[in-house]
């Protein structure tokens, strides 16, 4: 009896060292998690600012000096330093002049993709992509004007509806007068919420596997091309419409007809769950290459003399149509303008604008243009900021 007992208290000890071990185990791999989480949140170096000066790359650009292209060096170095310096989470601000880079600035800070929900520290280089956000929908209606004069796009006349004959369900008479280029100029009267917190129409475009019905589901608010509200549903309609007419994925057909002529090599477009390149949020480039789609504007669609986007098409997204619900801007084919003071008078800019502090600006009268990228989304000090800096660049060009 002695001995048996012996032999069952030993059988009955094993299994609790087993579970014993296994919750130490699980102890240390959540350590270990957490240790490699706060390393990467708050611990992981990233490196120093650089900056004023351009790297030299083999990318295009030539590289200048702000004095040789007309600036107050001191007064351009400031105002970019100083928004550098406030805690917005900028990494990099970049200006060229005459088709010359003449300052580009990098700095860390925190980040995250578009399908991430915390921040983590990053560094930032002149050769790292870098998400562009809202500014892929400026890039999306360049790439229907190039579409459009291959002749595999509607005209920007056309009904939209009228190209998608299996939604005759919800082809209403009032939905039927909704153009093209209402959805380019974000002026198709549906109803439609975008950046409110939580799940709103522009998230559910993440996962929706019949896009166009479920943008156009949506009931009409007002009659089409009469106000301004702003629709990522509309440009992922427009991005059907490319990759449908041109027979080839949105992202190829950007690598094949505007990136290339632009000696953009490296970029990459965030897909949604079914496979297809978000036109209204997914793009990430390299701020130098970024710039690069703000000098072919200026240039009325050429790169190195090669036209690559129509200049009509140029002229019409640089034609202001619509106020907007910030500040003085306007907008049109899915670019937004707005007015600044140089020397006294009024100027003008046109640009693409994304969530978290992305920029791109082209001012037409002092041959400029402005790239920014931070890491701030949702976060309307830093948005206003980089809205305000450019009217300090601009005073700091003296001829």
């Amino acid at each position: 009896m002695k001995y048996t007992h012996k032999k069952r208290a030993g059988a009955h000890h094993k299994p609790v060292r087993w579970r014993l071990a296994l919750k130490i185990l699980r102890r240390l791999i959540v350590l270990c998690v957490g240790a490699a989480l706060l390393w990467t949140l708050l611990l992981r170096p990233i490196a120093p600012r650089t900056g004023p000066e351009p790297a030299a790359l083999p990318d295009g650009w030539q590289i200048s000096t702000p004095t040789d292209q007309g600036f107050h060096a001191s007064t351009l170095q400031k105002s970019i330093v100083a928004l550098l310096d406030a805690p917005l989470n900028v990494h990099s601000v970049l200006v060229e002049r005459h088709g010359s880079l003449i300052a580009e600035y990098y700095q860390g800070g925190r980040d995250r993709s578009v399908y991430g929900l915390i921040s983590t520290r990053s560094s930032f280089n002149p050769t790292q992509l870098h998400d562009v956000r809202s500014i892929g929908k400026s890039v999306t209606s360049l790439l229907y004007g190039i579409a459009l004069e291959q002749g595999k796009v509607p005209a920007v006349t056309a009904s939209v509806l009228d190209a998608f004959p299996q939604l005759g369900d919800i082809a209403t008479p009032d939905k039927q007068r909704i153009r093209v280029e209402d959805l380019l100029n974000m002026a198709n009267g549906l109803h439609w919420n975008e950046g409110s917190p939580g799940i709103n129409d522009e998230l559910r475009l993440f996962w929706k596997s019949d896009i166009q019905r479920y943008v156009l589901s949506h009931d009409l608010e007002s009659a089409p091309n009469t106000r301004f509200n702003y629709n990522g549903g509309g440009t992922a309609i427009l991005a059907e419409l490319i990759s449908s007419g041109a027979q080839q994925p949105l992202d190829s057909f950007a690598r094949e007809f505007l990136f290339q002529p632009l000696g953009i090599t490296d970029f990459a477009w965030v897909k949604d769950v079914h496979g297809r390149p978000m036109a209204f949020n997914g793009l990430r480039l390299r701020p130098r290459d970024l710039l690069k789609i703000g000098r072919l504007m200026l240039n009325n669609g050429q790169w190195h003399g090669k036209q690559v986007v129509p200049a009509a098409w140029i002229a019409a997204s640089m034609t202001p149509r619509f106020a907007t619900d910030v500040r003085n801007f306007r907008y049109a084919y899915q670019w937004w303008s707005g007015e600044l003071t140089w020397q006294g008078r009024p100027v003008f800019w046109h640009g693409g604008m994304g969530n978290g502090g992305q920029r791109l600006y082209a001012v037409p009268e002092l041959d400029l243009v402005v790239a920014i990228t931070a890491g701030a989304y949702d976060e309307m000090p830093t948005a206003i900021a980089v809205n305000n800096v450019l009217q300090e660049i601009v005073a700091s060009v003296e001829r």
